[in-house]
């Protein structure tokens, strides 16, 4: 079986983010992986689904624990091109999630960012981020850029 490496699943993120960019939507992107396999992917839907807590993060939590039948993660790593705001930020602690991966840091809402402690994940949480960042960062400007 192919080990996939972190660069690979957030390219996988950056895939799902392009379908969000693509739907006019704040271009956020996720997938979840057990085990070197995606169980789950998630893009931002808040103007679609007209719900503001249709980040691309609880798509993708809520699939996962779907696909599992259970409520916590602790096998899993979420994979999410932007650094996860505050709710998305609760969302993973009370999933257990085991291990955090994001691309670009939000310095205006992202949880990390505001906060000197490791956010209210469980101790064992591992948290790695700025894989592929450029790309995510340049896919949120983008998105930013043609609004103006």
């Amino acid at each position: 079986m192919l080990e996939y490496n972190d660069e690979y699943f957030m390219q996988q993120a950056l895939n799902e983010a392009q379908k969000a960019f693509d739907a006019d939507e704040v271009p956020v992107g996720a997938v979840v992986v057990m085990y070197n396999k995606i169980i789950a992917r998630g893009h931002n839907q808040v103007e679609l689904l007209n719900d503001a807590t249709a980040h691309a993060e609880i798509l993708a939590l809520t699939t996962a624990f779907s696909y599992l039948g259970s409520k916590y993660l602790p096998e899993a790593t979420l994979y999410v091109t932007l650094e996860p705001c505050l709710m998305c930020a609760g969302a993973l602690y009370w999933g257990k999630i085991g291990r955090l991966v994001y691309g670009a840091s939000d310095s205006k809402n992202g949880y990390l960012h505001h906060t000197k402690d490791p956010g209210p994940f469980p101790a064992k949480t591992e948290i790695t981020k700025g894989i592929l960042e450029a790309e995510c960062a340049f896919l949120i400007q983008s998105f930013f850029r043609n609004k103006r």
